[in-house]
């Protein structure tokens, strides 16, 4: 075989910090980029080990069809013999809200109402007078095309408005909406096998973008993010949280282990009456190197060695 790693990507930027810890380790890997790709179901597999790291928020960078073509390579990758971190199943939950709280409602972890609907009349007359409600994207992705909403009056106007947010797969939903201290923000934790490797606090000063990557929430400098944002008097802060409560980690490592995750980010949040809500599962994990250097590691170094384990199992 060519590799011993591909690792699939549509976001060159996010990728550079993982590319630079492989080459420093010398491993043997290729990449596939699914922004401009084509591949034979019966030439597939190239590599014993995938690692996918396709994002669900590619379409409002112009790469609608990236994630089409993810999926259907892993899935044939898989069914060639090939191990593929963060595979179709992993994929095929970030990509849906709602399977997300489906899936948190089977494991009994606190989440959101929602309601997934392609009709907005339907989605009044089950929604009822659960207001204000955020609205997104059932397939999501760096906070883009949510709105916060304070009636059904709103939701309406908006959707005559704006056509285009039922792009890209024409399917939106309806999430509970949570007050939360400003100065408490969210909570993500990152996982990596299995286990915690950090968790930080989010504050996010109105923004909706929360995406850890340091090209799009940097610690100083410009974002170079394209996803659309409205100018915050303040950017978005990332803070190491080592008191991150056991009952969080054990929530998030059950989310992990049932959506098939081998890297992934759960996020969660503070509701007024002390429950710890459950939200959002990130199959693609931007890891943030300054909070993992906080914690007295390289984010990108702990990736590879896990890799460089999975190649020699998979070899």
């Amino acid at each position: 075989m060519d590799y011993d790693l591909v690792v699939l990507f549509e976001h060159p930027e996010w990728q550079k910090p993982l590319f630079s810890a492989l080459e420093r380790r010398k491993v043997r890997y290729g990449t596939f980029d699914l922004k401009q790709g084509a591949f034979d179901p019966d030439r597939v597999p190239n590599a014993p080990l995938y690692f996918n790291q396709a994002s669900p928020s590619a379409y409002v960078r112009g790469n609608t069809r990236a994630v089409p073509l993810a999926l259907s390579l892993m899935r044939s990758l898989e069914l060639g013999g090939a191990k593929v971190l963060n595979g179709s199943r992993a994929f095929s939950l970030e990509l849906s809200k709602s399977t997300q709280a489906a899936l948190m409602q089977t494991l009994h972890i606190p989440h959101p109402r929602t309601l997934a609907f392609n009709d907005v009349d339907a989605a009044l007359a089950q929604w009822g007078d659960h207001w204000p409600a955020l609205v997104k994207p059932e397939q999501g992705g760096s906070g883009a095309r949510m709105y916060l909403l304070n009636g059904p009056d709103e939701l309406v106007r908006l959707l005559r408005d704006r056509p285009d947010l039922w792009l890209p797969d024409n399917l939106l939903t309806l999430q509970e909406y949570f007050q939360v201290a400003p100065s408490q923000g969210i909570v993500r934790m990152e996982f990596l096998s299995g286990e915690l490797l950090y968790a930080m606090r989010v504050i996010a000063h109105g923004s909706f973008n929360l995406c850890p990557s340091e090209v799009c929430n940097p610690l100083t400098g410009d974002s170079h993010c394209e996803v659309p944002e409205t100018k915050l008097a303040s950017p978005v802060e990332f803070h190491p949280y080592p008191g991150v409560p056991a009952s969080a980690v054990d929530a998030g490592k059950r989310l992990m282990a049932a959506g098939h995750l081998d890297i992934g980010g759960i996020e969660y949040l503070e509701a007024p009456d002390g429950r710890l809500v459950f939200y959002d599962v990130n199959a693609n994990s931007n890891l943030r190197a300054p909070i993992g250097q906080a914690f007295g590691f390289d984010p990108f170094e702990r990736v590879v060695d896990f890799l460089v384990v999975q190649i020699r199992a998979a070899t």
